[in-house]
């Protein structure tokens, strides 16, 4: 078939010697991320961006993928562990995993979140390779309305699977649509919203954003919270699971997998969404329903394989349609852009090495991990009492070295710090940053598809609507708008991201 031809491509691109250091050096990295709480993905590759100049695009992208999806292992450790989750998505994990650590079972808890996560992570690495190729095909047929629309109600989604208020979700999507204006019009030459500073006149550096928002941002919130860090469990023994914690934990993670797999492809936070919904799911069909909430591996083994499953299928609408279904896949794009790549179904085709040897990697990534999170423990221990005082000026130094990097002017470090200081007021206010980020990265492709569409149907709005395709999504993102101002839906949606 096909689509193992194609994966032989991949792994002959990840095999070599440059491209498995790289995935290994991602992976653990992202393990690390995970562990350390209050760093998250998201900063950690928009610290790493500038680094990617002089890399290969496959290289640059397997390790930046790696840092992803390692981040959402290492997360369930410190969940376990300290009831400290290093990801959002593992808030859940904690629930009962560190009901089970404190029961001495902390080992147990740790086997069984690696091997959910591993096998998550593969069943869904399989389906980018199964459904992104035809996905690809199909939107190759879109025009500038089609693309559009499809980022209309990608942007839409994102507003209405945020967390929080949706109004202040959507304030921060228009932020982010307005920043990525700024600069000068690629049609008429003219300069927007630069206020006559030259620095602007070719725009807002994407890292410059990114690190802002997530590095220095993240920074200041966490300086804020002076929560200690109570490291009550210094030796985990006994990691392998008993034959009835396997067996318990087979049927909860295959839906979580399946569960993970649909509502990563979908914009805002997927993975996160996924391990809220998993865990509510097996409360309700579990035998053990009683246990939950006092260390039942049910409630271990469910949220892991779908934020693992989540965390994967979101490569899939960023692969083959150039759409970021989150913060991380913007930054991804960002990385693709650095390196002179137009995202979108092209790329399947244009760049055969890149698109498969990505997909490749992520099996070859997932059984990294199952080696570095177990016989490892001990050293993701001791990375959790390194003090915070001693971590974030390391952050900072990084973070102002790789901006400075990008073109050599002060300037885009002021703009980081003042980034910096507008996410953490966005905190402060509730307002997620992930809208923002996507708006900005997407703001700029929707002018030109909006432009282009305006040009070929010589100024007739109709086209958005005459295309079935384009018409269908604009339907769907007007029904999604109004049917989560609905009482009932939008009771549902506070429910659902209220562990958050």
């Amino acid at each position: 078939m096909e689509v193992f031809s194609n994966l032989a491509i991949g792994f002959d691109i990840a095999f070599t010697i440059h491209n498995l250091l790289y995935c290994l050096l991602g992976v653990f990295v992202g393990t690390a991320v995970g562990v350390l709480p209050g760093l998250g993905p998201a900063a950690t590759i928009a610290m790493l961006l500038p680094l990617t100049f002089g890399l290969p695009p496959e290289s640059s992208l397997i390790m930046l993928a790696g840092i992803y999806y390692g981040a959402q292992y290492g997360g369930s450790t410190t969940a376990i562990l300290i009831n400290l989750p290093g990801e959002a998505s593992s808030v859940v994990t904690a629930i009962d995993g560190n009901k089970m650590a404190r029961a001495g079972h902390a080992g147990r808890a740790l086997a069984i979140a690696a091997i959910a996560s591993f096998f998550a992570g593969t069943v869904s690495t399989f389906l980018i390779a199964w459904f992104a190729p035809p996905l690809a095909e199909v939107a190759l047929e879109f025009g500038p309305a089609e693309y559009f629309s499809l980022m209309t109600l990608g942007l839409v989604a994102s507003v209405v699977l945020a967390r929080g208020s949706m109004l202040k979700a959507f304030g921060m999507m228009v932020t982010g649509l307005m920043l990525g204006l700024v600069g000068t019009d690629i049609n008429s030459g003219a300069t927007r919203y630069t206020f006559e500073m030259p620095e602007l006149a070719d725009g807002i550096n994407f890292v410059v954003v990114a690190m802002g928002m997530f590095g220095i941002g993240e920074i200041i919130r966490n300086l804020e919270n002076e929560a200690t860090r109570d490291l009550t469990i210094k030796k985990v023994t006994g990691l392998m699971p008993t034959l009835d914690d396997l067996k318990r934990s087979i049927a909860p993670t295959l839906r979580g997998t399946a569960l993970g797999s649909v509502l990563g492809l979908l914009p805002g936070g997927g993975a996160l969404l996924a391990s809220f919904a998993s865990y509510a799911i097996e409360k309700k069909v579990s035998k053990n329903s009683a246990q939950f909430g006092h260390g039942a591996i049910e409630g271990v083994a469910a949220p892991e394989a779908a934020n693992n499953a989540g965390a994967q299928t979101s490569f899939i609408p960023m692969l083959t349609l150039g759409i970021p279904s989150n913060p991380v896949m913007a930054l991804m794009i960002g990385a693709m852009i650095i390196q002179g790549i137009q995202p979108g179904p092209a790329v399947m085709t244009e760049q055969p090495a890149l698109f498969w040897g990505l997909i490749a990697s992520m099996w070859i990534g997932n059984a990294f991990l199952v080696v570095l999170n177990l016989p490892m423990i001990g050293l993701w221990v001791r990375m959790i009492m390194v003090p915070y005082r001693m971590l974030y000026p390391a952050i900072l130094l990084f973070c102002s070295i790789g901006v400075l990097s990008l073109n050599n002017n002060n300037f885009d470090v002021y703009m980081m710090a003042l980034f910096g200081l507008f996410g953490y007021v966005c905190s402060k206010l509730d307002c997620e940053p992930a809208p923002l980020l996507l708006g900005f990265i997407i703001g700029p492709m929707m002018e030109e598809y909006l432009r282009r569409a305006m040009l070929l149907s010589r100024a007739d709005p109709m086209v958005f609507v005459e295309s079935p395709l384009s018409a269908t999504m604009l339907a769907l993102a007007v029904v999604a708008l109004a049917a989560v101002t609905l009482p009932a839906l939008s009771r549902k949606r506070e429910v659902a991201f209220a562990g958050d």
